[in-house]
């Protein structure tokens, strides 16, 4: 960069539908020297508060808005001269890590520092908490161990080290909630296990959500005044259990019953309390959700799996012996329900807004249960895949949810959802919404049932099946079609070779 030019620090994306955010808090001001990552202003959005960094060392000439304004994403927040030379006596940050990291020299004389960061962890995920330390401050790692474990509200993920070397030093402890780019770690690069080297002590974890949080900032206070809240009432989810805008927001939509949290009770002696885990509170409040939006509504069927048991029982080893995986009932549903989207799109459909978005492309999503929860990885484009690719990627998906190396990006975006509660031994249930989508099919056991054939009464391996759907959309006619097209593909396999 030339050394007198002059760069913007803009409102940042916060993830989809979060298109303006208050300014709450100036850390800097103009004439002060930043560093790089060095944090200018803190902003808080609905969903949550963030430190906007500093992208270069510099001088700060211009701030544009006061606390408590409401500011657009992409907005102007200040400019930073270029290259004054007093940036590397700049104060430290005030709360967010940077994002890059450039590696310093070590105190020790060493090798390079390297920064551990907070991956990103794709759209509408800011934050994580941190879950486990598996390692600590003087361990020696190679490239790629596992150093600490995250948890997200979508999944959880362990981070890597990106070099091989020693740990100097350790951020943040376990439960810990701490925002995309913080620094988790600091590595020095080549070192060996027991070299000199300053070892900062762990920060204790900070208290959140108590009355004796720091005061508010301006535009909190001014939910707080305009719907008369009592501060002390509202559990602060922002940094050092500050109330954020989001936080007071909430607090002014629930019922005025509700309005004070009720004290935990008192435990038994046989009883204990464990906090949720970011992901458990992440699929109850989805569950929640998916009730109090759609008009959710489930009909039924039954499907006789004679057909489908005998093609698995003809074919299972010369399948499995040309494409290396067995031949299960989930690649046959994935097809039987892709063929069904095509003629009732709605299903395949999505509201947004007033609007409703026709998805012309098929993304199965295959809800696998894990000891942390249910996640739902997406098989993307399953209209092109064969059914070897299907179980292939099925297969795949249950190996790595199990143990926890599931990609975000691979649990986004699907159009429709597939659930089998048989693995557990469900006769019949009523699945939930996975929003924003409108449509999901349960699976259940297979058992032998009466049924009456050409007048006689024989014995039918039968499956009932669940779907459970958005009647804002999706009509009782087609709910109906939709699973009556499931069965008739799944009672016939040879409708899906023929496309009818």
């Amino acid at each position: 960069m030339a050394a007198e030019e002059i760069i913007d620090v803009v409102v940042p994306e916060g993830g989809e539908s979060v298109t303006e955010a208050d300014i709450g808090e100036w850390l800097k001001k103009v004439g002060d020297a930043v560093a790089v990552d060095d944090a200018i202003v803190s902003l808080e959005t609905d969903k949550a508060a963030m430190d906007v960094a500093a992208p270069a060392a510099g001088v700060i000439v211009e701030a544009m808005g006061a606390e408590g304004d409401t500011v657009a994403v992409g907005a102007v927040l200040a400019r930073i001269k270029v290259g004054a030379s007093a940036a590397s006596s700049a104060p430290t940050t005030n709360g967010a890590a940077p994002a890059v990291s450039a590696p310093q020299q070590a105190a020790s004389g060493g090798g390079d520092l390297i920064e551990v960061l907070v991956p990103e962890g794709g759209e509408s995920v800011t934050e994580a908490d941190i879950g486990e330390w598996l390692k600590k401050a003087g361990d020696a790692v190679a490239v790629d161990d596992p150093i600490v474990t995250l948890e997200t509200d979508k999944a959880a993920m362990d981070v890597a080290s990106p070099a091989a070397g020693v740990i100097r030093e350790i951020r943040g402890a376990e439960g810990d909630t701490v925002p995309v780019g913080a620094v988790l770690a600091v590595i020095e690069k080549g070192a060996a296990a027991g070299a000199s080297a300053p070892q900062p002590a762990e920060p204790a974890p900070q208290p959140r959500g108590q009355s004796s949080a720091p005061p508010l900032s301006p535009a909190p206070r001014r939910v707080v005044a305009e719907n008369g809240l009592d501060p002390s009432t509202i559990s602060g989810t922002g940094k050092d259990g500050r109330i954020t805008k989001g936080d007071a927001l909430a607090a002014a939509a629930a019922p005025r019953q509700a309005k004070a949290p009720a004290a935990p009770r008192e435990l038994g002696p046989r009883e204990e309390r464990v906090k949720m885990s970011r992901m458990r509170q992440a699929i109850a409040r989805n569950l929640k959700e998916a009730q109090d939006t759609a008009a959710m509504l489930t009909t039924f069927n039954d499907v006789d799996m004679t057909a489908v048991m005998d093609l698995r029982k003809q074919y299972k080893e010369l399948f499995e012996k040309k494409h290396g995986v067995k031949l299960g009932f989930m690649g046959l549903f994935v097809k039987a329900c892709v063929h069904a989207l095509k003629e009732l799109p709605d299903v395949n459909a999505e509201i947004d807004g007033t609007d409703i978005v026709y998805k012309n492309h098929y993304d199965i999503g295959i809800a696998v249960g894990t000891d942390k929860g249910l996640v739902v990885p997406v098989v993307r484009d399953a209209d092109y895949k064969s059914l070897a690719d299907i179980e292939m990627e099925i297969a795949d998906f249950g190996r790595r949810a199990r143990t926890g190396d599931l990609k975000i990006e691979e649990m986004q975006g699907g159009t429709f959802s597939i659930t089998n509660g048989g693995v557990y031994g469900s006769l019949m249930s009523t699945p939930i919404l996975n929003p924003p989508q409108s449509g999901i099919l349960g699976m259940h056991r297979i058992e032998q049932r009466p049924v009456v054939v050409d007048g006689a009464v024989v014995p039918r391996p039968m499956m009932y099946l669940a779907l459970s759907y958005d009647h804002r959309i999706v009509d009782g006619k087609g709910a109906v079609t939709f699973l009556v097209r499931v069965k008739e593909n799944l009672e016939d396999p040879q409708r899906l070779l023929l496309d009818l």
